[in-house]
């Protein structure tokens, strides 16, 4: 399974707790249950990454499902929340 590092930002990295963490994941959708795994309150982090978007490897995953959303080995998340003022 591919070792990824996902990164957090804003409202995101208050919620996680810190500012990146390294995971393995074969999938976004893997990447984030298993950062929800890692979380003791993981409802308050659950609601931050309903509502952010994210970017692999620099490009938006956009609307696709997180399921369908491969990471290669290295691959880096960077998890978005909603900035205030754009």
């Amino acid at each position: 399974m591919p070792m990824v590092t996902m990164r957090y930002w804003a409202a995101a990295k208050q919620a996680a707790g810190v500012a990146q963490e390294t995971l393995s994941a074969a999938t976004l959708a893997e990447a984030l249950a298993a950062a929800v795994a890692n979380r003791a309150a993981a409802a308050d982090f659950q609601a931050v990454l309903a509502r952010s978007s994210f970017l692999v490897n620099g490009e938006q995953a956009g609307g696709r499902a997180a399921e369908t959303v491969s990471l290669p080995e290295g691959a880096v998340i960077e998890v978005l929340p909603p900035f205030a003022g754009g």
